[in-house]
């Protein structure tokens, strides 16, 4: 307490914060160099929209079950961090293996591994992240982390441009490459993050657990699983760009200028992410959320029913990194910020769940249409679902009492 008796202000930008941020930084730039070589890697091998889907598909899939099982054990741990580290090497060690992989089948396995250690850290990792800074900083450190997390988004996909020319189709090489930031991340979570002394709660039965959640973090789920459902993969835009611009580019060409149109992507997410965190901490979150959903169900729509041509699948891209931004900064913030402290780790990992679970239908759902009835049965049924989440979440009240919560 300072002299005037009021709480001292904390900085937000701490040791943990930035531990965490250069952690999200580095891991997304090793699997985001893998994830933009992806849907070229299996074009060597014959596989179809629906094989990236169902690849896509399963490791979101997988990747919930461990997010769920770890939001549940981590409170009830006195340490947490072993666990982030543990889910960073998992991640690291599934996506350098992909490389050694020569049937669609080998990729699914190998990038369902990385998945699941994902999913394992995921909600460690935010938990680390909230305890280390104040309720009225949420925004800023969710949406620093989210930015960090798209630097490495950035850095990832030109260094996999730069390395597609210079070592052409080895992939093996392209791949095993990612084990460098992946470790690199890591040391990041041993060296920076430091955890603050808890005590665990009490075991109560997982079900037990799930009903201690507000009714109000309950209704937010259900805008945020409406939308998820129809959130595919954003690699499908890379299939979608390579699918349209090969004709008149030739395979090797699209490919790398679609992989340079990820890039744009993630530079805007970065841009989009602090700044999406900065104003949520001044205004109504779930409004903001709204909108950027809103954006997801432009972008569809811009697929559906405009010719794709490279000035178009500019402003498909701009459009998704935009939304992507405000919708991975936001959600975390407004978690945070409806679920105690104390049950913060259930609170994100269910969350983290309904949104894999989302990403595990979406994909799937999206490849199998594009591949059965094309892309504007694909994207269709995506655009209903973001409207109807955007939908969803705009129309949760804002009650001003008692700070700031949602009813």
């Amino acid at each position: 307490m300072n002299s005037s008796g009021s709480p001292r202000k904390s900085r937000w930008l701490n040791a943990t914060v930035l531990g965490i941020g250069l952690a999200s930084l580095l891991s997304d730039c090793s699997h985001e160099i893998a994830t933009s070589l992806l849907p070229a890697f299996l074009a060597t091998m014959g596989a179809s929209a629906a094989w990236l889907g169902v690849i896509e598909g399963i490791s979101d899939g997988l990747s919930s079950l461990a997010k769920l099982g770890s939001g549940y054990y981590t409170d009830q741990l006195r340490r947490r961090k072993p666990i982030a580290i543990l889910g960073y090497l998992v991640t690291t060690a599934g996506v350098a293996t992909i490389g050694l992989a020569t049937q669609a089948w080998h990729v699914l396995l190998c990038r369902g591994t990385a998945w699941l250690g994902r999913g394992l850290r995921t909600p460690v990792r935010k938990t680390l992240l909230a305890a280390a800074v104040t309720p009225e900083t949420y925004g800023r450190a969710f949406g620093f982390e989210r930015m960090m997390d798209t630097l490495g988004a950035i850095v990832g996909p030109t260094a996999a441009t730069a390395l597609l020319v210079a070592l052409k189709d080895n992939y093996t090489q392209l791949f095993m490459l990612t084990l460098i930031p992946g470790l690199a991340a890591t040391v990041a979570i041993a060296v920076l993050v430091r955890e603050k002394e808890r005590l665990p709660v009490s075991h109560v039965s997982f079900v037990g657990r799930l009903a201690t959640l507000p009714k109000r973090f309950r209704r937010f789920l259900v805008g945020v699983g409406l939308f998820g459902a129809g959130d595919f993969a954003h690699t499908m835009l890379i299939l979608l760009a390579i699918e349209k611009l090969s004709p008149t580019l030739g395979k090797l060409t699209a490919a790398a200028v679609a992989v340079s149109l990820y890039v744009l992507h993630n530079v805007l997410y970065a841009a989009f992410a602090f700044l999406a965190g900065v104003l949520a901490d001044r205004s109504d979150k779930h409004r903001l959320l709204a909108i950027g959903y809103g954006l997801a169900a432009l972008m569809a729509v811009a697929i559906i029913f405009f010719p794709m041509n490279f000035p178009v699948l500019v402003i498909v891209f701009v459009l998704a990194g935009i939304y992507v931004a405000a919708e991975e900064a936001l959600e975390d913030s407004l978690a945070a910020e409806l679920v105690d402290k104390d049950s913060h780790g259930m609170g994100f990992g269910v969350l983290a769940t309904v949104n894999g679970l989302g990403d595990f239908i979406s994909s799937l759902v999206v490849g199998l249409l594009w591949a059965s009835f094309g892309t504007g049965i694909a994207f269709g049924y995506s655009a209903i679902l973001f409207a109807l989440g955007a939908l969803s979440i705009w129309r949760l009240r804002w009650t001003p009492t008692a700070g700031k919560a949602y009813g």
